[in-house]
């Protein structure tokens, strides 16, 4: 505990991502974003296939439409919007990204969510010390997978896909939906330690010029995060105790 004394000291609250920071949730979504471009692009004919580094080159820590529109850029493709709602299996950028939801729902729902051990030790002591705490997350399923990890309780204030769309926020790499958390916490920004693990998350801390960032290294590259502004840099929240 001495140790996260004097790393936190001064600071008032922890603005944490989600999926790879609290959850193991960005496998999920990892998954689902492979399971529905392999779909897409065989469908379609495209001989340049879905690649793992596609998800941390294009879609890792984004808004989901967002990660939709770059991947595509990235193979040359451009498709009309269509409607927020659009259905899912409509070839539009808002019918991909709904289509991805489904994926990501039905495997959230037949595996369950387990959080990170050292994540929900670090939320303890953060707590403990008397910090204030705000998920802020990319994902509009953030409330759901919360609840389902059983971590719900903690968090009085989730900024989410949703809520930064009502609000009109732009996402992550712009620091503006931590921004918001931090509002919402009534704490200055300063004040402020973000957690990530994706380089748009990282990005946006730093961006933001709050207190620290502390990058998590679920798969992104220990030296890719220090490059995108990270403080420091950890395997596992587990390592700061």
């Amino acid at each position: 505990m001495t140790e996260l004394r004097t790393f936190w000291t001064g600071a008032a609250a922890m603005l944490f991502d989600l999926d790879g920071v609290l959850t193991p949730t960005a496998v999920v979504h990892e998954q689902a974003w492979q399971e529905l471009f392999d779909g897409y692009l065989s469908q379609t004919g495209h001989t340049h296939g879905y690649q793992e580094a596609d998800y941390f080159n294009y879609i890792d820590g984004k808004p989901r439409f967002e990660g939709v529109r770059d991947f595509l850029a990235s193979r040359g493709i451009i498709l009309s919007e269509g409607p927020s709602d659009d259905d899912p299996a409509h070839p539009t950028v808002q019918g991909l990204g709904n289509r991805k939801n489904l994926i990501f729902n039905e495997i959230v729902e037949s595996h369950g969510v387990v959080p990170y051990a050292g994540s929900v030790r670090f939320i303890g002591a953060a707590l403990a010390l008397g910090l204030k705490v705000a998920v802020v997350s990319s994902s509009r399923n953030a409330p759901a997978v919360l609840k389902a990890a059983g971590l719900d309780g903690y968090f009085r204030v989730v900024v989410d896909g949703q809520v930064a769309a009502d609000a009109g926020l732009p996402g992550k790499p712009d620091p503006a939906t931590f921004e918001y958390a931090a509002k919402l916490l009534d704490v200055p920004r300063e004040d402020c330690i973000v957690v990530e693990d994706a380089v748009s998350g990282v990005n946006a801390g730093s961006a933001g010029h709050f207190r620290a960032v502390i990058g998590v290294n679920r798969g992104a590259g220990h030296q890719r995060l220090l490059d995108a502004g990270a403080t420091l840099v950890v395997d596992d929240l587990n390592e700061l105790f």
